[in-house]
């Protein structure tokens, strides 16, 4: 495809996230980028996303290899991410619009498990909204259920991850109740405290359930929140919850129609850019870490964390942590 960058509007760990245009038709879309030599995660995505094709999760549009950079050509998300749009609705949503918003998450997790494929990173910010529709994105942690490797936002983990027992689709479920306390707060499931970790990991307890939700949001948090994984509800079972049924059309959150030509509407005004250094540790490091965390001074930032276990690398954004010295 020839096309043209345009602005920076994200950065990751070793990708940049720009606009992007089509020179012959005018069609937008967004453009991760890595250098080659240091592309390996974003590849791996590509890989996983030329495979999947559903309305609840971020298109792909292909990708190319031009002047030592790896490109990964994906869907444009003008409304940005879920956590943005909790930022405008003033720290927290309404509840209609939970509703709708976990009804397209879970429906794009019912889609990926039936694939055989694991998100591991399931948050707020890894969900984009185009035309008020949820879709799931960020595949840098994502694996197939047969893989051993964890990796993941630590707030967001289920405690048999954070163990470093498995990651599988029920890992994905506590990640979807984690995301719906998110947008009812604002807040991340857990206290951004030193012990969080070990406490998720080996406490037996869920995160708070937020008293505005309905007595209904609450019950379908129970069916997501349950500490033995194999109590877990599944994604299609969470499907026939009555929160996630009889949900309106309308928009919500929104703030505008997707462009799909650059004669939309100025897409080409500033964003404000984000960016996340890099951290890497082994698995064992992580586990030890995780049990002694009661003992050692943490510092939890917005950072980018990557997990080891064995050949297999997986990157995590934000919340991650690291051990000051």
């Amino acid at each position: 495809m020839d096309w043209t960058r345009g602005h920076i509007i994200g950065h990751g760990a070793s990708a940049a996230v720009s606009i992007a245009v089509s020179r012959l038709s005018g069609d937008v879309f967004a453009v991760k980028s890595a250098e080659l030599s240091r592309s390996e995660p974003l590849q791996r995505e590509q890989r996983i996303l030329s495979g999947l094709s559903s309305p609840h999760i971020i298109g792909y549009r292909g990708f190319d290899i031009s002047r030592g950079v790896f490109n990964l050509l994906i869907e444009y998300a003008p409304d940005g991410s879920l956590s943005d749009a909790i930022r405008r609705g003033g720290g927290r949503l309404p509840e209609a619009a939970v509703r709708r918003y976990t009804k397209g998450i879970v429906q794009g997790l019912d889609y990926l498990h039936s694939r055989g494929i694991v998100h591991c990173d399931i948050k707020g910010s890894n969900v984009l909204l185009v035309r008020g529709a949820a879709k799931i994105a960020d595949f840098g942690c994502a694996k197939a259920r047969t893989e051993s490797a964890v990796g993941g936002t630590p707030l967001f983990m289920a405690p048999e991850t954070a163990r470093g027992e498995e990651q599988g689709f029920p890992a994905d479920v506590w990640a979807v109740g984690c995301t719906v306390i998110e947008m009812a707060t604002g807040r991340a499931p857990w206290p951004d405290a030193p012990e969080t970790l070990r406490r998720i990991a080996f406490s037996g307890e869920a995160p708070e359930f937020p008293a505005s939700l309905s007595e209904i949001g609450k019950d379908f948090l129970s069916k997501c929140l349950r500490v033995d994984p194999r109590e877990r509800w599944t994604a299609e079972e969470l499907l026939r919850h009555p929160f996630l049924g009889d949900i309106r059309d309308e928009k919500l959150g929104g703030d505008s129609d997707s462009p799909t030509s650059i004669l939309d509407r100025g897409i080409w005004s500033s964003v404000e850019e984000s960016s996340h250094d890099s951290i890497e540790m082994n698995f064992e490091e992580f586990y030890e870490l995780c049990k002694n965390s009661r003992s050692e001074k943490w510092d939890w930032t917005e950072r980018w964390m990557t997990i080891r276990d064995g050949e297999s690398r997986f990157r995590c954004e934000e919340q991650s942590f690291f051990l000051l010295s």
